[in-house]
């Protein structure tokens, strides 16, 4: 989504909607609900690698309910050390640039009413700075620090171009603590191209949820998680597709894709066999241009269910639950 910075146009302030202060999270939530947050632009334009279209269309449309609730309390969720981090981070900016910063208990709205939709939660604002006006703060682990090898992630600026639409702000400082150690600051200004264009996005994103629409799926495991969830069950009958053109050709795309991936797969496998009998019994290779390792994994303790089931079947049946079916996709040509 990069294009060229424009001048910026005087902008308006942003609406105060509703203060967060004594608000609890489902209250939170249902205001969420009212419109597109900041945190959920990029999901709303197809640019988040962690959660479609489709899932935040069911969120939207008050469908949340037929998704896996996250416990904002669960230790062991990077959202939870989001929070209890953000602060930590918050300081360091703060000793870092000598910029104080303090907390905006409100949820933002955009001012034109033809983008009402447009909401913000900001975790500070910059006082008393001429060239910029806004902190957010982001915590990666191992696996979200690869996103920000080459500088802020593009669902990131994302989030932070939306919230400089909604407020009408120049500037936001982006500071992000990357596996616990190591802080980085980068700079983001307003760009007044790429906030059209995203607009022009999320309006297109939100007459899905007025017309309670499904948007496209998008190939992720975020989109096939939402069709899990938003359609469940079967009810046994045929769908005829066989006069349209256009899904009989994505079906013989299908299989045409998985014939390529089974023959990919084995000539994975082929590879990885290979390089196993050339190893034998080490643990690691080195190549010209990178090294594998083949380790045995430590022992671990499991249930012998049969063995319980044979001695203990009244144990068994005290404690045996009912696990939920789930649909099977499968083809057939």
């Amino acid at each position: 989504m990069k294009a060229p910075r424009l001048n910026t146009p005087k902008a308006r302030p942003a609406l105060r909607l509703v203060s967060t202060k004594a608000m609890s999270r489902e209250q939170w939530l249902k205001v969420r609900q009212t419109g597109i947050g900041a945190s959920d632009a990029a999901a709303a334009v197809g640019l988040n690698p962690y959660q479609s279209q489709l899932e935040l269309w069911m969120i939207k449309t008050g469908r949340e309910d037929q998704l896996p609730s996250i416990d904002p309390e669960d230790d062991s969720t990077p959202m939870y050390w989001g929070h209890i981090l953000e602060p930590i981070v918050a300081t360091h900016y703060t000793k870092r640039t000598g910029h104080k910063v303090r907390r905006v208990n409100s949820v933002l709205q955009h001012p034109d009413k033809d983008k009402a939709w447009m909401l913000a939660n900001l975790d500070y604002s910059v006082v008393g700075a001429s060239d910029v006006q806004i902190l957010e703060c982001k915590t990666a682990g191992e696996f979200g620090a690869r996103l920000w090898r080459d500088g802020v992630p593009e669902y990131v600026e994302c989030q932070v171009q939306h919230q400089l639409a909604v407020t009408g702000k120049a500037a936001a400082d982006v500071r992000v603590l990357l596996c616990g150690q190591e802080i980085q600051i980068h700079r983001i200004e307003r760009d007044e191209a790429l906030i059209e264009r995203l607009i022009e996005l999320e309006r297109r994103f939100w007459e899905y949820v007025e017309t309670d629409t499904p948007p496209p799926a998008d190939g992720s495991e975020s989109a096939g998680a939402a069709l899990r969830y938003l359609y469940p069950h079967d009810d046994n009958e045929t769908v005829d597709l066989t006069d349209d053109p256009h899904l009989c050709n994505v079906f013989d795309q299908l299989v045409t894709a998985r014939h390529k991936l089974k023959t990919l797969e084995k000539q994975e496998s082929l590879l990885k066999q290979t390089l196993q009998q050339v190893m034998g019994e080490a643990s690691r290779a080195t190549f010209a241009k990178g090294s594998i390792s083949w380790k045995r994994s430590k022992d671990s303790q499991v249930l012998d269910i049969d063995a319980v089931q044979r001695d203990l079947p009244e144990l068994m049946r005290e404690y045996r639950i009912t696990r939920p079916g789930s649909r099977r996709f499968l083809i057939r040509s």
